[in-house]
């Protein structure tokens, strides 16, 4: 059973960071695309960042340059380390795997499997 688990979600003013971090166990593929995906009150998911098997990756425009993923495959962690954050950065937060390799953030497709999600928050 794929399990992923989210964490490091909390209340930051505008201009400050804060690290998620997905801990994913019980995943039997040998490629994947890991991603974040958030959504807002009143707005519709968003993909945000990924990261596939083949170390390419993908942002979001909004995040570029602010945002940047990565994962530890020792410790299974996939992360997002989201700096210079704003008030429009707030939501919440849910990683994502797929077997699929290359799939990115492309929204044609929908990810097999995902967390429960952390709540990121940005103060003005």
């Amino acid at each position: 059973q794929v399990q992923l688990v989210e964490s490091g979600g909390g209340s930051v003013q505008a201009g400050g960071s804060l690290r998620l971090s997905c801990v994913i166990s019980g995943y039997p593929y040998s490629t994947y695309c890991m991603g974040w995906f958030r959504e807002a009150p009143g707005k519709e998911r968003e993909g945000v960042a990924a990261i596939c098997s083949d170390s390419t990756t993908s942002y979001a425009d909004s995040v570029k340059g602010r945002f940047i993923v990565s994962q530890d495959n020792d410790k299974n962690t996939l992360y997002l380390q989201m700096n210079s954050l704003e008030p429009e950065d707030t939501a919440v937060y849910y990683c994502a795997a797929d077997r699929r390799p290359g799939i990115l953030l492309l929204p044609e497709y929908e990810y097999d499997f995902w967390g429960q999600g952390t709540q990121v928050t940005v103060s003005s």
